[in-house]
């Protein structure tokens, strides 16, 4: 972002000035476009556009007279830096899912006015909850404004990327296997029609891929999905000939994204609907005619998807040997070049980037890579930018937060270095840190656990010495797809029945710990439900298989923390990492990888 922060505080004046010509009190701007992604194309950036602030979640107000930016603990350093000069207000949430906005719309809005909102953008469930809000203390609700539309004139088409084929070879099943086990669901359900919004979902479903989202190999699209057919909502021309043709053999037809709305509108009076109440948005849900019974319930793609299957799992395993390789490239340079080159966190960015493009099949980044020394390591969502950042040099910790996207997986790895001499408290810090990461990876659980129910294992040994961190301790990951991926998640949520632990679901375990203004600390890797035997009478359990390959430094290691069943622990994950990395690497590599996987 390169407008200074008096550009933001005009354009919130222009939103204020338009809020009054279209007789609204209010405006609330979601972080989320007509696919409720969590990575926007440029079209749908319009809150950070509006604001300046950067973050990749967040939800802004606009009233008249005021303006508030909703933001969780990972980007409250960020988000003050970014704000200050714009007159938002920023107002501090636990957590990314809290909905501290609608009563603070409620609080400020009264009796007769009215709050706009693009309902192509507003979430069901968002909209339900928000309505109700409003509605207490007397005022409604505009769901077809669109307040870009009137202030953004420059605003980003669609994009226009092609859409490809997911490679046969790494497919886990046709999609006609998939659509089959799709409508099965719909049996379950009583519905006729599904109509499906989720980027993620759709690509998993028909085996595509494509660009349209940063990070995200994946493309704008809706479907609807009925007994015997599907319906696919694109662009026209993003996709070739003859993928289209492949569709259709398989009873897909492609049609224009436009036209995703009056195709719902279009079902019949007996149709019964299937909807995910928090994948699809109010706009396309009124699309459908009252007629129409609408059955509410999780995608159930959101489910099978969530699922490896052992061919997955086994071409995840290889995406992992190949990305962890990458690393040992990448570190192995660093440490000799540190003292000797001038290395930024702008250059730990392009030189692992560089690393992992020399990998066979990889396609791109999963994330834009964190990596933040020091104080910069204690914002968890931090990114350097040429205008902003740290040189690496003195004595601190610094922390790389990393992905890629491969054709067999997608990964996503947290390691922090000690940059020369650490201090007894950054030793303390990652050892507790380390200890959480090590008491999750080893857990055995019923088959069915509530993910949340595994948050505590992790937090624990923070626990114990009074710190705690403010972001979840695990999010699910896709094949080749989102790195945040549901149901399941490791965190401090209510769970619900569909976050369930099942055989084959991949999760990272990252606990951290953050000290404003001085170093964080978070190590991350990604794990693998698989069965856990066991002779005793109680049912199915799991257990956690270890898939990121990279070695964790052990120089930070304050040992008088450590329990001897854990340093067991982190000795065997060691060997298995030498063992799996060293035919892959260069000699300067393999020589950086067997130091830094001895045993201690």
């Amino acid at each position: 972002m390169t407008a200074t922060p008096s550009v933001f505080a005009q354009r919130i004046a222009t939103a204020q000035a338009a809020l009054k010509e279209l007789g609204l009190a209010a405006c609330l701007v979601p972080s989320s476009d007509p696919h409720l992604s969590e990575y926007l194309p440029a079209r749908w950036q319009g809150r950070e556009w509006l604001s300046g602030f950067t973050g990749s979640m967040a939800t802004l107000v606009v009233t008249t007279t005021r303006a508030a930016l909703f933001a969780d603990s990972r980007y409250w350093t960020q988000a003050k830096t970014e704000l200050a000069g714009s007159g938002i207000e920023l107002v501090k949430i636990e957590s990314g899912a809290a909905t501290h906005h609608v009563q603070w719309l409620a609080n400020n809005v009264g009796a007769g006015q009215a709050v706009g909102v693009d309902g192509a953008v507003l979430g069901l469930a968002a909209a339900q909850q928000l309505r109700e809000a409003l509605t207490k203390v007397g005022a409604t609700l505009q769901t077809g404004i669109d307040l870009f539309a009137h202030i953004w004139t420059d605003r980003a088409a669609l994009p226009q990327a092609p859409v490809y084929e997911h490679d046969a070879a790494f497919a886990s099943a046709p999609r006609t296997a998939k659509l089959a086990q799709v409508r099965a669901a719909m049996v379950g359900h009583g519905a006729s029609h599904h109509f499906i919004s989720t980027v993620d979902d759709i690509a998993w479903l028909f085996n595509l891929r494509g660009s349209d989202v940063s990070y995200n190999p994946v493309f704008l699209a809706h479907a609807l999905v009925d007994i015997h057919a599907a319906m696919l909502f694109v662009a026209n021309g993003k996709v070739p000939e003859d993928v289209v043709a492949r569709l259709q053999s398989d009873g897909v037809a492609v049609h224009d994204y436009a036209q995703a709305g009056a195709a719902l509108a279009a079902l019949p009076a007996s149709a019964v609907l299937l909807l995910d109440p928090r994948r699809v948005t109010l706009g396309l849900r009124e699309s459908a005619p009252a007629t129409v019974k609408v059955v509410e319930a999780i995608n159930p793609s959101v489910l099978l998807k969530s699922r490896k299957g052992a061919a997955e799992a086994a071409h995840v395993r290889t995406a992992m040997e190949q990305d962890g390789a990458a690393m040992c490239e990448f570190y192995a340079w660093f440490e000799a070049a540190q003292g000797k080159e001038r290395i930024t966190e702008i250059t730990i960015d392009e030189r692992l980037t560089a690393e992992r493009a020399k990998r066979p099949g990889f396609v791109g980044l999963s994330f834009s890579t964190i990596a933040g020394f020091n104080a910069n390591g204690a914002m968890p969502h931090y990114r350097a930018t040429p205008e902003s950042h740290a040189v690496i040099e003195g004595n601190g910790l610094l922390l790389i937060d990393s992905g890629g996207q491969y054709p067999g997986g997608t990964t996503d790895i947290t390691r922090v270095w000690p940059i020369g001499t650490p201090s007894a408290a950054q030793k303390r810090d990652y050892t507790l840190v380390l200890k959480g990461t090590i008491a999750l990876s080893r857990a055995r659980f019923p088959l069915g656990t509530l993910s949340p129910m595994l948050d505590a294992l992790a937090r624990a040994p923070l626990w114990a010495h009074g710190m705690d961190y403010g972001h979840g301790t695990g999010h699910g990951v896709g094949y080749f797809l989102a790195v945040h991926e549901g149901p399941q998640s490791i965190s401090k949520a209510i769970p619900d029945a569909n976050m369930a632990m099942q055989s084959g679901m991949i999760t990272s375990i990252e606990p951290g710990l953050y000290r404003a203004g001085q170093w964080g600390v978070r190590i991350e890797n990604l794990v693998l439900n698989v069965a856990a035997s066991t002779d005793e009478p109680f049912g199915d359990f799991l257990e956690f298989e270890t898939l990121t390959l990279c070695p964790i430094d052990t120089r930070c290691i304050d040992r008088d923390l450590m329990r001897a069943d854990e340093i067991e622990w982190l000795n065997a994950y060691h060997a298995t990492v030498r063992a799996r990395l060293s035919p892959l690497v260069s000699p300067d590599a393999l020589a950086w990888l067997s130091v830094r996987t001895n045993a201690i």
